[in-house]
């Protein structure tokens, strides 16, 4: 056995030095080294190669590398690649909602609150392709931004724009849009450039305002018979929804950036998302959370609590 295991090592190093790229003899190496110490022998099931002791090797620079910069080796390319394709995600959201707004195809609370879960949160599936570092944060928070300008521009009557009105506010009134909608960019900026993707409480204040909010406003007019006591324009069922959607949305933002390494998956930070869902659903149940408006009183208590559970 130690000869016909001796034989295959030799085979092994001899097929490495037809590939001249040092890539490609790491890749190959490491999968001869997952052979040897998988193989196990048919008649004593053991490991039949476990005498022989290969080096681990690590990643090479170029492959870390592509975890820093996905489209370009240049950070600054990379950056410019991912504004443009994370700008036309965002845009072409907020165009298919228009549209479906002017065909009345949903109804308009319907059609608002479509445009406020998706639109947040495919933005935060974009974050992983800028760079790490400042520069990608501020790079991300330059799309929600430019909504900011256009939002002020339109609530104020410089700039007419009647598709984003009516996808975007509750009664067709434009200067509506400089309460939830502008709160609404605002957040999505300030989470970018302030807290990024490593953050959990920039997970907890999109997810909360984005999924919880607007679940439970869903959910609230179809099954909200059953009132609040202390303010009958809310449900518990509504209520329900928002805790429930803003924790279920944060735990699978937080797996995703955990699959690129952003942020380790812990009993901490699911016990700590719970308790900002919780948090955030209490004080959107609250009547002074409707006079000031939900998009503000949302993302504030998440940072408010997730500082402290976090």
């Amino acid at each position: 056995m130690a000869s016909v295991a001796l034989s295959l090592v030799k085979h092994v190093r001899q097929h490495f030095t037809l590939h001249s790229t040092k890539t490609s003899k790491r890749r190959r190496y490491g999968t001869c080294i997952r052979f040897l110490h998988n193989s196990r022998c048919p008649l004593r099931k053991k490991d039949c190669f476990s005498f022989i002791q290969l080096p681990v090797l690590s990643p090479t620079p170029r492959r870390r590398r592509r975890f820093r910069t996905m489209f370009s080796d240049s950070v600054l390319v990379s950056d410019l690649i991912a504004e443009g394709v994370s700008g036309g995600v965002a845009l072409s959201l907020l165009k298919l909602w228009e549209h479906t707004a002017r065909r009345g195809v949903f109804d308009q609370k319907l059609n608002r609150k479509l445009v406020h879960i998706t639109v947040g949160l495919a933005f935060m599936l974009c974050w992983p392709m800028f760079s790490s570092g400042r520069q990608g944060a501020l790079f991300a928070a330059l799309i929600p931004a430019v909504n900011i300008i256009k939002m002020l521009l339109t609530g104020l009557g410089i700039l007419k724009d009647d598709a984003t009105v009516l996808s975007m506010t509750r009664y067709g009134d434009y200067r509506e849009l400089l309460k939830g909608p502008l709160y609404y960019a605002a957040t999505i900026t300030l989470a970018s450039a302030v807290y990024w993707r490593t953050s959990p409480i920039a997970i907890a204040a999109v997810c909360n305002m984005c999924a919880g909010d607007g679940m439970a406003d869903i959910v609230g007019r179809r099954f909200g018979d059953q009132k609040l006591p202390y303010n009958q324009n809310k449900s518990v069922n509504g209520s329900i929804a928002m805790a429930s959607f803003g924790f279920l949305a944060s735990l699978g933002i937080m797996m995703y950036y955990a699959s690129f390494g952003f942020m380790e998956e812990s009993v901490k930070l699911v016990i700590g998302f719970l308790v900002v869902s919780v948090a955030t659903a209490l004080v959107e149940s609250h009547p002074f959370s409707t006079e000031l408006d939900d998009n503000l009183t949302v993302p504030l208590t998440a940072v408010l609590v997730g500082s402290f559970v976090f």
